[in-house]
């Protein structure tokens, strides 16, 4: 019999050596590649591609896998091979990874360098499109005892008001604080308003009588003047 010319091309269609489920029970999932685990959540392909082809065509087009947290229903529906349903579930898991990496894990040793800063704050700060400030409040010993999102859109100096950054400070009784905030453009490299929000705070912290610590900006290694993928106010001598 003729083989069905709209055969959609499964992982099970694939050779038994290129199937990813048989090379995570060989292996476990840590051996699987970005295109793999990709290929295990579409499941399937088309008559023209099979869905090994889908999943190296969408993460090229997302730059990588980590570029797909940026992407929503439309973006996986450009696919050619994707559907709305299958734009729906794959935007529904998205969803689920960023929600997952939403809350910071507090570490339990001093926040004493803005390295650590970075650490704590990169996952998030790598999925979101517009400037967020975060208040990281530490007690006696630098030791988080929260980290709060204040703002969301850009880091002015009329959006950044003392107010809002000492107000969780106060709350939770903090000794002291560092601000942090994210460049999307993946460059922490301060702009004239990062620093004029700086000098407000700074000035804020004397009066309010708890240390202001440090400004961190978020970016990322590769685009960062100095590739350590973040800018410290601290260590430049600015606060």
């Amino acid at each position: 019999m003729e083989k069905n010319h709209y055969h959609r091309r499964k992982l099970k269609d694939l050779p038994i050596e290129e199937r990813p489920q048989e090379r995570i029970e060989k292996f476990g999932v840590k051996a699987l590649s970005d295109r793999e685990l990709l290929a295990m959540l579409i499941r399937s392909g088309t008559s023209r591609r099979d869905v090994m082809e889908l999943a190296e065509d969408i993460i090229s087009r997302a730059g990588s896998l980590s570029g797909l947290l940026r992407w929503d229903p439309s973006d996986f529906q450009k696919i050619c091979g994707i559907g709305k349903i299958k734009s729906l579930q794959l935007a529904v898991q998205v969803e689920v990874s960023k929600r997952m990496m939403k809350d910071p894990c507090i570490p339990l040793s001093p926040i004493d360098e803005p390295s650590k800063v970075w650490k704590l704050l990169f996952t998030e700060s790598k999925v979101e499109t517009v400037e967020k400030v975060w208040v990281l409040c530490l007690n006696r010993k630098n030791r988080l005892i929260r980290v709060e999102n204040i703002t969301s859109g850009t880091a002015t100096n009329s959006t950044v008001h003392p107010r809002e950054v000492f107000r969780p400070a106060i709350r939770h009784g903090s000794s002291a604080i560092i601000l942090a905030h994210n460049h999307p453009s993946g460059d922490p490299t301060p702009s004239a308003s990062d620093l004029a929000v700086t000098q407000k705070i700074s000035n804020a912290s004397d009066h309010i009588g708890i240390d202001f610590l440090d400004h961190v900006i978020i970016g990322e290694v590769e685009n960062c003047p100095k590739k350590i993928g973040y800018f410290s106010f601290s260590d430049e001598g600015l606060i």
